[in-house]
Order: C-alpha cells, then sequence, then structure tokens
C-alpha cells in the first residue's frame, strides 16, 4: 500500500497549499521506485473526499530511476524493481542505481468563485 500512503501526503499537501480554497487540478511529479499513476489518482480520490481537493483532476509525472551497468555501460530506466539490480541489457550485477526519489507537489490549480465542480 505504498502508493496509499503516497496518495494521502500528496492530498495534505495539496490541502496545506490551498488553504481551504476549491481546488480545480493538482500536478506531481514522482521520482525513485516505479509507481502506478492510476493506483496514485485512485488513492488521491480516497483520501480528498469530503475535502476541498475532492473534485480535483491529478497529473502525475514519473520519473523512473537510471540504472547504470559498469560492465557495459548502458544506462536504462529502472521500469521494474528488478531493473535495479542487474543490467537489462547483459544480466550484469555490477549497477548503479541514479536519480531523484523526490515526490513534489509541483501545481495547484484553484477553482473562481464563479466556476462549478
Amino acid at each position: 500500500m505504498h502508493e496509499m500512503g503516497l496518495s494521502d501526503a500528496i492530498v495534505q499537501a495539496t490541502l496545506r497549499r490551498a488553504r481551504g480554497r476549491p481546488v480545480e487540478s493538482v500536478r506531481v511529479r514522482i521520482g525513485g521506485h516505479p509507481v502506478d499513476p492510476s493506483v496514485i489518482d485512485q488513492g488521491f480520490r480516497l483520501a480528498a473526499m469530503g475535502t476541498v481537493a475532492a473534485d480535483a483532476s491529478l497529473d502525475v509525472v514519473v520519473e523512473p530511476m537510471l540504472v547504470h551497468c559498469n560492465g557495459c555501460g548502458r544506462d536504462s530506466p529502472a521500469q521494474h524493481p528488478l531493473a535495479m539490480v542487474a543490467c537489462t541489457a547483459c544480466g550484469g550485477v555490477d549497477v548503479d542505481v541514479r536519480g531523484s526519489e523526490a515526490v513534489v507537489l509541483e501545481s495547484i490549480s484553484l477553482r473562481t468563485s464563479g466556476e462549478l465542480p
């Protein structure tokens, strides 16, 4: 349930930034381990129920970690957890995982008072 905890944290950060104002949309960038954007979206919807972010659309940008193989020199995105332990090209296990594991709430758009949800 890693995604549910992440979704709840995104909603909490959104609510702090919105300060009680209705939220129209949220954009979040997630680096690091592979996540399913549809699961994040579903978790966001559940965590936002009954809040000013309940009707907000969510744009999730996923930035996978980069795996560098010290054996063959190939760099590849870590699309799957196993790709972080062995090179997908040569199978070598002398790999370095690079990239950010940050979760960044990039922006929120607030609904103006005349707009309907």
